[in-house]
């Protein structure tokens, strides 16, 4: 046993140096580009990542066996390069990936090699640290740790290189602020030339927007707000709301509570505290009860009648919000206390919604943001809009599906931040438990412009975020 012990010691320590080495080992390479540094991150799935800090974005691909993630991080860009780039519209992505591919080879060459230079010599200092006594002698200990390394770096010489095949790229982002809108290359089984075009005019579309924004306006120290809906009572994601929606309006477009009971009421109240000011409008899981406890706790609750004040009487239709203005639709299907919060059904009649048609119609020119819980209701409105198109920008903020939407017609902007609660706390094992909701960008000045709108999922158990950032200033399309 205590030979066993001291070979398994001795074969733990070799490992150790040469994983140690081989997490720790960061090289930098200059290229035409600009400068790269790599690394490896062990204990990861298995990945090779691209990631640029400057602009907080990444693409990973799933093409390393070995649990670990090899990085390559933008350290520096060439000025030069871009500003030629953004000139000439031209780049040689083919020739900058040969120069990246080259510089990745050789950096786990190195890594290999030092890796094993320290397995071998951290396995031999514990060999010669626990010698002598009734254990194995030092040729046997020493032949483990040669053996050890031998078999570690054929391992990862196998399981690390990345393959060929790329796979389907997951793009990232991190932290609060989310760059400009990442799209995804839709068929890596293309031909490299035809991928090469595809790169090069990606590349030159961001150089332009570094060195010339193109007529957008930029979109740093602009006001924003955060839409979100369908708490569902789910209080566990009150904190993330609470971070996300700090310092600027949030607009809840309903279904903050399950059955709107005045229990469910209470728990909710401090969603108040999440927003600069809390602005909402009621679902149909709502209650009558629950808009009265909201507007007596300080928010800003709308209805199709006008802004419900903390006495139960009705103020102006159109609220101010900072410069914003905003009117609201409360669901026609909300619960009511005095028929014991009963369930009234998801579905409205064409009746319905031709009256909220009508209620829209009244407000055009009046109000820049419209809230109402569910999409469905507003069918017909947005129909109408559809062929007589506003003068002015037009916002809807709505709920009720459970899916993060983003759509857009001529001067109207259709904004669905998803289910900020999951769907309730007894959906979240089924429907995997993620927060939705979205963060609009806009001018205020002279008038109100969306300009950009991040579509966030949060992951409650660890904090973690993706999103994706679209701009809406730019010139509409067919698949807008």
């Amino acid at each position: 046993m205590r030979r066993t012990l001291i070979i398994a010691v001795v074969v733990l320590a070799t490992l150790a140096g040469g994983l140690v080495t081989l997490a720790t080992f960061r090289l930098d390479r200059k290229i035409d580009a600009g400068t790269i540094r790599m690394g490896i991150d062990l204990g990861r799935e298995g990945s090779l990542d691209l990631y640029v800090p400057v602009v907080d974005w990444g693409v990973r691909f799933p093409v390393v066996r070995a649990p670990a993630r090899i990085s390559i991080d933008v350290r520096a860009v060439d000025r030069e390069q871009v500003q030629q780039l953004a000139g000439s519209g031209a780049f040689d992505a083919r020739r900058v990936r040969e120069q990246a591919t080259d510089a990745l080879a050789s950096y786990l060459r190195l890594a290999l090699v030092f890796s094993a230079l320290a397995a071998l010599a951290f396995g031999a200092l514990v060999a010669v640290a626990i010698r002598g006594g009734p254990g194995p002698g030092l040729s046997v200990t020493l032949g483990s740790v040669v053996l050890t390394t031998l078999v570690g770096i054929v391992a990862l010489i196998v399981l690390l290189p990345p393959r060929s095949n790329v796979g389907d790229p997951e793009y990232y982002a991190n932290g609060p602020e989310v760059p400009a809108a990442l799209r995804t290359l839709q068929s890596l089984g293309q031909s490299s030339a035809t991928l090469d075009q595809e790169i090069d005019g990606q590349l030159v579309g961001i150089a332009r927007l570094v060195t010339a924004p193109a007529g957008r306006a930029p979109l740093e120290r602009l006001p924003r707000l955060t839409v979100a809906s369908d708490l569902h009572n789910n209080l566990l994601a009150l904190p993330a709301l609470e971070r996300a929606a700090r310092g600027g309006p949030l607009l809840f477009a309903g279904d903050l509570t399950d059955r709107g009971s005045r229990l469910e009421s209470r728990l909710t109240l401090r969603v108040v505290r999440a927003g600069d000011p809390f602005v909402f409008v009621a679902g149909n899981h709502d209650s009558d009860a629950l808009q009265r406890q909201l507007a007596r706790a300080g928010a800003t609750v709308l209805t199709r009648s006008g802004r419900l004040n903390a006495d139960g009487s009705r103020g102006p239709l159109v609220a101010r919000v900072g410069r914003l203005r905003i009117a609201g639709y409360d669901d026609p299907l909300i619960r009511r206390a005095r028929e014991n919060f009963r369930d009234r059904g998801a579905q409205h009649t064409p009746e319905q919604r031709r009256e909220f048609a009508d209620w829209l119609d009244g407000l055009r020119g009046k109000a820049d943001v419209v809230m109402v819980h569910s999409r469905s209701l507003a069918q017909d409105a947005i129909e109408r809009l559809r062929s007589d198109p506003p003068a002015a920008p037009l916002l809807f903020a709505y709920g009720h599906d459970h899916r993060q939407t983003l759509d857009r017609l001529e001067n109207v902007t259709l904004l669905d931040g998803g289910s900020v609660g999951a769907g309730g706390t007894g959906n979240l094992s089924e429907q995997g438990g993620d927060i939705g909701l979205a963060r609009l960008i806009y001018g205020a000045a002279p008038a109100f412009e969306p300009l950009a709108a991040d579509l966030v999922l949060i992951d409650p158990g660890d904090g973690s975020a993706r999103a994706h950032r679209e701009r809406i200033d730019g010139p509409l399309t067919e698949t807008s």
